[in-house]
């Protein structure tokens, strides 16, 4: 019904820039609060970017400031702006979302990952 695929992971040096995107296909009006995932070796999966029901934006503390997410409806696609790498933004990133609007309980919908290595 619907597939997520992320693209635009890779190894950068510290202090340096990716941007990854997710796109949507299938059913994607079924798409809400669409958000970006990671996972670093050894965590727990956090929550890194997401957008809220009325389009707000969150992020988590750590990347407040850096990343930046965005979304092309026309394209079907999550951007993720991520600068100012730093080696704790190792990780593997999800993109996500919800099959409803409520946009609560588990995820509906997970992307397979891509991998972000920042090395110092």
């Amino acid at each position: 019904q619907v597939q997520l695929v992320e693209s635009g992971g890779g190894s950068v040096q510290a202090g340096g820039s990716l941007r990854l995107s997710c796109a949507a296909y299938g059913y994607t009006y079924s798409l809400y609060c669409m958000g970006w995932f990671r996972q670093a070796p050894g965590k727990d999966r956090e929550g890194v970017a997401t957008f809220d029901s009325d389009g707000t934006t969150n992020y988590t503390g750590s990347v407040k400031g850096r990343f930046t997410i965005s979304q092309d409806n026309a394209k079907n696609t999550l951007y993720l702006q991520m600068n100012s790498l730093k080696p704790e933004d190792t990780g593997m990133y999800y993109c996500a979302a919800y099959s409803g609007s409520w946009c609560m309980g588990p995820l509906s919908y997970w992307g397979q990952g891509t991998q972000v290595t920042v090395s110092s």
